[in-house]
C-alpha cells in the first residue's frame, strides 16, 4: 500500500482569505471594515489583553540630554557641597573632562501642589499641573554616547534597524482614524536629532507603521503633500487620471507579488496620502482654536515659527505650536504623537546639550517646553482626554551633578528623570529615586530601565509586551527586547 503523499502546507495569502470568506464585493467590504477597524495591523500575537485605560500616547522627547538635577530631582547636598571637589566613591568614565567640582542647580527649587513635589525654577509652569505627573527618577541607560543612548529611548535597542515606539503601537493596535497617520513625528523646527528618522523608522514592520513627520507652523507642514507651486500644469483631472494610472499599474504588480507585503505598504501610504489632503489641514489649522487657547499654549500672534535667536518667548511659541497640533491630532484620531525638543546640530548650543553653558541652553529650553506642556496637560485634562492619553516626558541621559567648565555638566547615563502623567498613570508620586547627588540610583540593586518605561506603556494601551512580537532573521522581536516590567506602583 503506497503511503499518501505529504504536500507541503501553503499559507493563503490576504487575497485568498478574503475571497474565501466572502466573494466579490462582501470580500471588499470585510477587508475595508478590517482594516478600519486595525484587525489586519498586527500579528494574532499582538492582539491587546486587558481593557487598555490608555488609547493613544504622547512622547515628549528632549534631545541632547536634559539635565534631571537642574529640573526635576531636586539634590540639598549639591547646594550645600557647591564648589567643593567632587568625590565620587569611585573611578568614574566621563564622556568629556566633566569630574570638575559638585554644581548646585542652576536654579532654585520650589515645592508646588498637594504632593509638595520640588521643581525648578526653569520648568516652573509645570507646577500648575504637577500633581497629574508621575516623576521616575532612578532610570539608568546604557550608554553616554547621543546617538545610541536616543536610540535606546526611542526604539528599544541602541543600536539601528530597530521599529520605533511609534510603529510599535500603529502595528499593535492600528489607527483610530482613517484620514491621519497612526503614527505622527513633530520634529525639532531647526532640525533632526541624532539618528533622525532612524527613530521613528518601522525597519522590519510593515513601512506604513513608520512615523509621518509634520512641522506644525511652517509653510508647508507635510512635504509632498500637495504639488509643488511650479507645477501649475497639474489640474485635478490630470491628477485623477495619473492616480487611476498608478493604481492599475499596482494592481498588476500585485497580482504576480501576493506574498510582497512591500506594495502593498506603499499603496496604503498612497491611499492614506489622498485622505490627508482633505483631513490635514483641517487638523493643522490652529487658527481654528480660540485666542485664549493659543495663548495658554504661549503662541504669539504673528509670532515666528522659524526664530532666528533662541529665548524663551520664541520656545514657548514653537512647542506651543507643536503641543496644540498634538491635541488636535489625537482627538481626530491620531493615536502615537512624538513631539522633539533640539536638534543635532549648531553651535552655541541649540539642544540639551550643555557641555558649556546649563544657564544658556536649558533655560529657555526647559522654560518654553513647561509652558507649552503645561498647557497641553491642562487642555486635555478640561476637554476629557487626559484620562486615556498617556504622556511620556524622556531624553537620552542625563547630566553630571559636577561641573564642566564652571558652567556646563558632561554626561550622565547612570541615572536621569522620565515623567508621565494620564492615561492611568497615578499623578503627584514618584517612583525611584536617585543618590544624594544625583550621580546613581540610590538603590544600586534595583534600577528602573527603559524597558521597564515602554513595558508599562504598552500595559497601560491593553498590550502585554511580551506577546507584541514579530519574528525577523529567526528572532521574535519586541520592543522591550528580553527585558521589562510593568512599573505597578505608576498605575491608578
Amino acid at each position: 500500500m503506497t503511503a499518501p503523499q505529504s504536500h507541503p502546507r501553503r499559507h493563503l495569502t490576504r487575497r485568498e482569505l478574503l475571497s474565501t470568506c466572502a466573494q466579490g464585493f462582501g470580500g471588499i467590504a470585510l477587508a475595508s471594515l478590517m482594516g478600519s477597524e486595525g484587525l489586519f495591523a498586527a500579528s494574532p500575537r499582538a492582539a491587546a489583553t486587558r481593557p487598555p485605560k490608555a488609547r493613544r500616547v504622547i512622547q515628549l522627547f528632549m534631545a541632547g540630554a536634559a539635565s534631571h538635577i537642574d529640573l526635576f530631582d531636586y539634590k540639598p547636598e549639591l547646594v550645600k557641597r557647591h564648589g567643593e571637589a567632587s568625590d565620587f566613591g569611585e573611578q568614574v568614565e566621563a564622556f568629556q573632562n566633566g569630574l570638575g567640582p559638585w554644581k548646585k542647580p542652576v536654579w532654585d527649587f520650589r515645592p508646588y501642589g498637594r504632593s509638595g513635589k520640588m521643581i525648578s525654577d526653569a520648568v516652573a509652569p509645570l507646577g500648575d499641573c504637577i500633581d497629574d505627573i508621575a516623576f521616575v527618577h532612578n532610570l539608568v541607560g546604557k550608554t553616554g554616547v547621543h546617538s545610541q543612548g536616543t536610540l535606546l529611548q526611542a526604539t528599544g535597542f541602541n543600536l539601528p534597524g530597530f521599529p520605533g515606539m511609534g510603529a510599535w503601537v500603529s502595528y499593535g493596535l492600528g489607527s483610530l482614524s482613517e484620514n491621519l497617520p497612526a503614527f505622527v513625528v513633530l520634529p525639532d523646527h531647526r532640525g533632526f536629532a541624532s539618528n533622525g528618522p532612524k527613530n521613528w523608522d518601522a525597519a522590519f514592520l510593515p513601512s506604513q507603521h513608520a512615523g509621518t513627520v509634520i512641522y506644525p507652523g511652517a509653510e508647508t507642514p507635510i512635504s509632498d503633500l500637495f504639488p509643488h507651486k511650479s507645477g501649475r500644469y497639474i489640474t485635478p483631472s490630470s491628477d485623477a487620471e495619473g492616480l487611476s494610472l498608478l493604481a492599475k499599474l499596482n494592481k498588476k504588480h500585485a497580482v504576480l507579488r501576493e506574498d510582497d507585503a512591500r506594495l502593498e505598504s506603499r499603496i496604503r501610504s498612497y491611499e492614506l496620502a489622498a485622505k490627508m489632503q482633505l483631513a490635514a489641514p483641517e487638523a493643522l489649522d490652529i487658527s481654528r482654536e480660540p485666542a485664549y487657547i493659543r495663548e495658554m499654549y504661549g503662541i504669539r500672534d504673528g509670532g515666528s515659527a522659524w526664530p532666528s535667536e533662541i529665548n524663551p518667548e520664541e520656545e514657548a511659541d514653537i512647542m506651543g505650536r507643536k503641543c496644540l497640533a498634538a491635541r488636535r491630532l489625537v482627538e481626530r484620531g491620531v493615536r502615537f504623537v512624538q513631539i522633539w525638543s533640539g536638534n543635532d546640530n549648531g553651535f552655541p548650543r541649540r539642544n540639551w546639550d550643555s557641555h558649556e553653558d546649563i544657564e544658556r541652553d536649558h533655560g529657555p529650553l526647559a522654560w518654553g517646553m513647561a509652558k507649552a506642556v503645561s498647557a497641553l496637560i491642562r487642555d486635555l485634562k478640561q476637554r476629557g482626554l487626559l484620562e486615556d492619553t498617556l504622556i511620556l516626558w524622556t531624553t537620552e541621559f542625563g547630566r553630571m551633578p559636577s561641573t564642566q567648565g564652571g558652567r556646563g555638566r558632561d554626561h550622565n547615563p547612570y541615572v536621569f528623570t522620565n515623567w508621565l502623567c494620564g492615561g492611568g498613570i497615578k499623578g503627584g508620586i514618584t517612583h525611584g529615586e536617585s543618590d544624594p547627588w544625583g550621580y546613581k540610583p540610590l538603590d544600586r540593586a534595583n534600577p528602573t530601565l527603559v524597558y521597564d518605561i515602554h513595558a508599562t506603556m504598552l500595559h497601560l494601551l491593553g498590550i502585554d509586551h511580551e506577546k507584541l512580537t514579530v519574528r525577523h532573521n529567526g528572532i521574535d522581536r519586541r520592543l522591550t527586547d528580553v527585558h521589562g516590567h510593568v512599573i505597578r506602583e505608576l498605575l491608578a
